[in-house]
């Protein structure tokens, strides 16, 4: 079956750039929330999952999404961002999974967002990034 608009092909390298953007802000958005607004909800959530040391596991969960959300922002090492943060997201939807109470954004959210950076990790940065494809 033909394209109906081929033309727009041209800008195929937009797309991975619009997501990575998205992605980028949310993650930032989302580091910010564990250490302020929603930090109590994590703490809760690591307790009930057993994690030792909630306090430095949150502090490293905050720190992983804000540096991982830079990293996409400035399309810099972006396969490597989006793999770790991939794994970050499905531990995020493991937890939900088990404690849907806990945190306050639900299911959907985070299967969208890790279809997102799982896109990102098979497609590269796209337009307008640090990287270079090889």
């Amino acid at each position: 079956m033909l394209n109906p608009f081929p033309d727009l092909l041209t800008y195929s390298l937009l797309a991975p750039f619009i997501l990575r953007i998205v992605a980028g802000f949310i993650f930032i958005n989302l580091g910010f929330l564990a250490f302020k607004h929603e930090k109590d909800h994590w703490l809760s959530s690591f307790s009930a999952l057993k994690i030792p040391k909630p306090e430095i596991a949150l502090k490293i969960l905050g720190g992983i999404e804000i540096v991982g959300g830079v990293m996409f922002l400035l399309g810099f090492y972006t396969q490597i961002a989006a793999l770790v943060l991939a794994l970050l997201t499905f531990a995020e939807t493991y937890i939900e999974y088990k404690e849907p109470d806990l945190l306050k954004r639900n299911l959907v959210f985070y299967v969208m967002l890790l279809a997102i950076v799982v896109s990102l990790l098979f497609s590269g940065a796209g337009a307008f990034a640090l990287d270079l494809p090889l």
